[in-house]
Formats: structure tokens, sequence, C-alpha cells
């Protein structure tokens, strides 16, 4: 199950962000607020779920979760970056 959302993340990480948020309270209970989220899932939806993620999995971020985190900052401005590059 979660290579499938791993697979769906990487392809469209708005959709795989809504399925998580949908089907479970992953999000509720890595994020104190919910306003977080909402501004991840137009802003950072990568970085959001790596997040999540992390706290899930290591209560916090550190260690892996950190480089987790900064691959998925990194792949959020890459894609915002291209899709600059495309307007233009």
């Amino acid at each position: 199950m979660s290579c499938l959302v791993l697979l769906i993340a990487l392809g469209a990480p708005r959709f795989a962000l809504f399925l998580v948020w949908l089907f479970g309270n992953y999000l509720g209970t890595a994020y104190e607020s919910n306003l977080y989220p909402i501004l991840g899932f137009f802003f950072a939806p990568v970085t959001t779920l790596a997040y999540a993620w992390s706290m899930h999995t290591h209560g916090g971020v550190r260690e892996l979760g950190m480089l987790v985190v900064i691959l998925a900052v990194l792949m959020d401005l890459g894609l915002i970056g291209a899709s600059r590059k495309r307007r233009s």
C-alpha cells in the first residue's frame, strides 16, 4: 500500500495528498493545524507528504526524515521552476 502511495505521490503529488487526507488521519496526526496541509496542497505537496511521513515514521524530522524532507523541498522547487520555464 505504501509503495502505491509513493508512486502516486511522485507522479501526482496533489492527488496523493488528497487520497491520504480522504482515507485516513495521517495528516491530522502529523500537523497540529489544518492550515499547513491546505497550504501544502497548493504550494508544496511533496514536502507536505514527506513531513507527514517523517513525523509518523521517525517521530520528528531528524536523520533519514530530514534527508527525505530536504529532497522533497528540492523536488517542489523543481516543479515550481519547471512550470515557470514552460510558461516563458
